[in-house]
Formats: C-alpha cells, structure tokens, sequence
C-alpha cells in the first residue's frame, strides 16, 4: 500500500470534501481525487460514494478510516518520540484505566501525585467497564487501572490488587426535598424518591443489603451507570442520592444539594490493580505512597 495516497485518503475524509482537502495540501482536486482512486484500486473498492453535491464515506471508507487514524496517529506520536530524543528530554506516558464507577473527583485526587514527579509525565486516562480495562492491563495496553472494587480471584489476569483507601457514604437531597423527608436519618429514606447507582456497581450491590438490614424501602426513581448524571438528577431535586464522604464539599457547592446523613456502615473501597506485585513504576509508587492523604484531603 502507497502510504502516500493513504494519507490522501485520510486527509479529503478528515477535511469532508476533496476540493476542501486539496486547499489544505496545496494541490489540485484533480491530482487528488487521482491519487485516491489509485488507492481505491490497490484495495479493490471505493472509499467515498456521492451524495448530494458532495461526498461521504462508504462503510469501506469508514473502516479504512479508522485504520488511517491510528496509522497516523503512530507516526505523530513517533516524531515526538524522536524529537524529545534529539531534545534530551524525556516524557514519560502513563497510561491509566479508570473504571466508570469511580467518581471522577477521586480519581483526579488518586492520581494528582503521579504529575508532580520531576520528569515530564504525560497522563493517558482510558475510562471504561472494569473487565475490560482488565484485559487491557493483561496485554500491558495500560499501566494500572483505578477502580472501585478489587480484581476477582476468578479472573485469569495476572495482576494483584494495592488497597489506595476507602470513604464512607453520605446521601443528600437538595434543600426542597430534604424538608420534605420525616424522621431521623436512615428512616428519613423509607418511601423517599431515591436515585441509584447501576446494579452492576460493587456499591450497589452493597446498598441493597443495607436496605434490607434497616428494613427501608425507598421509591426508586432511577438508575445510573455515570455519576455525575444522577448528581444532576438530585440536583433538580428528582430524589435522593449518595456519593463518597471525602467529596461532600463539592459535592453540595457543585449541585445545590444538602447532606441527609451519612454511615460507617456503606464504606466504598479504591483500588489500584497493577501487573505489579512489588511497584516500580515511579507514577503508580507515587499514588500509592500518597493514596490515603489525598483521598482524604489531608
């Protein structure tokens, strides 16, 4: 393949016209246009379809597309590489997982240290399901994965898990509906509009047990998979939520909200799962170390 007319391709598709693309690589739509269809021959089929007066990508196009993105993505990432070799200089990638159960304020605290180090850090943060950022950290894709809860002894990842810290859990309401509940705090939930996280959430399952040990039966309003949507939720005054006690603060300035109560008894847990068992790494040595006194804010 002629990376050549590749980077053609990728540059009419990215600009979303050849006329457009051909303004940008300072050559005629005509030699362009050539030299894609050169391309569309060495693949055997089209890339681009007419629509209207212009043109969009086939589903051939679309796939070789994303193909190209990270072609090209490689070779900027290669010329940086080399550039900071020639500098002296040296940048050190972090490539982190953050499962998207964690809130994104204590995954901001956890992982502050890493960027204080005296070499140049660049911090990757990939969000996602915790298996998946698993597999990812399995093929060394990642070099440590933030979540919630820690690494099953099922899962056949060769990985071990480093408690960073736990919180205890408040719930708040904004002002309107905390008025409204009656009673001492738990009780006050018995028959309150409640926002949840997701079932699949270690919280969760965690929560209900809670429930079921102080007999509550709160009307469940919702359920969430991103935490800051059903923050968003409570702050509209649609029912009551909970969120770690270490981010009460903003977590009232931010939505509006006020503290109903807080326990001891629904504590949630941070982990850092790592390929690791003994941690070299300067940047996860760096959170580890201040784990604890910046989940805390201490």
């Amino acid at each position: 393949m002629n990376f050549k007319h590749l980077h053609y391709f990728w540059a009419a598709a990215k600009a979303g016209g050849i006329v457009r693309a051909g303004e940008q690589l300072h050559i005629s739509p005509q030699t362009l246009s050539g030299q894609i269809k050169l391309l569309e021959d060495r693949l055997g089929c089209a890339l681009f379809r007419k629509a209207g007066r212009g043109l969009e990508l086939t589903d051939e196009g679309r796939l070789v597309l994303g193909y190209a993105d990270q072609i090209f993505a490689l070779s900027a990432e290669l010329e940086a590489k080399l550039s900071e070799a020639r500098s002296g200089e040296r940048t050190l990638d972090f490539q982190v997982g953050i499962a998207d159960s964690v809130p994104k304020a204590v995954a901001y605290r956890l992982l502050e240290p890493a960027l204080g180090l005296a070499e140049h850090v660049r911090l990757i943060c990939h969000e996602g399901k915790f298996q998946d950022l698993l597999g990812q950290l399995a093929v060394h894709r990642l070099d440590l994965v933030i979540a919630d809860e820690p690494m099953s002894r099922q899962i056949s990842v060769k990985a071990f898990n480093h408690l960073l810290g736990s919180t205890e859990m408040s719930f708040f309401a904004a002002p309107a509906l905390k008025r409204s509940l009656a009673g001492e705090f738990p009780q006050c939930l018995d028959g309150a509009p409640m926002l949840l996280q997701s079932s699949t959430s270690a919280m969760r399952q965690r929560f209900d047990f809670w429930l079921a040990m102080h007999k509550i039966r709160p009307h469940v309003i919702g359920e969430f998979d991103d935490a800051a949507l059903m923050k968003a939720f409570g702050g509209e005054g649609r029912g009551v939520f909970m969120t770690p006690t270490v981010l009460e603060s903003e977590t009232s300035a931010q939505y509006g909200v006020r503290v109903v109560g807080r326990t001891s008894e629904l504590v949630e847990e941070f982990y850092a799962v790592t390929v690791e068992r003994q941690i070299s790494h300067p940047c996860i040595a760096a959170i580890t170390e201040r784990a604890e006194q910046q989940l805390l804010g201490t």
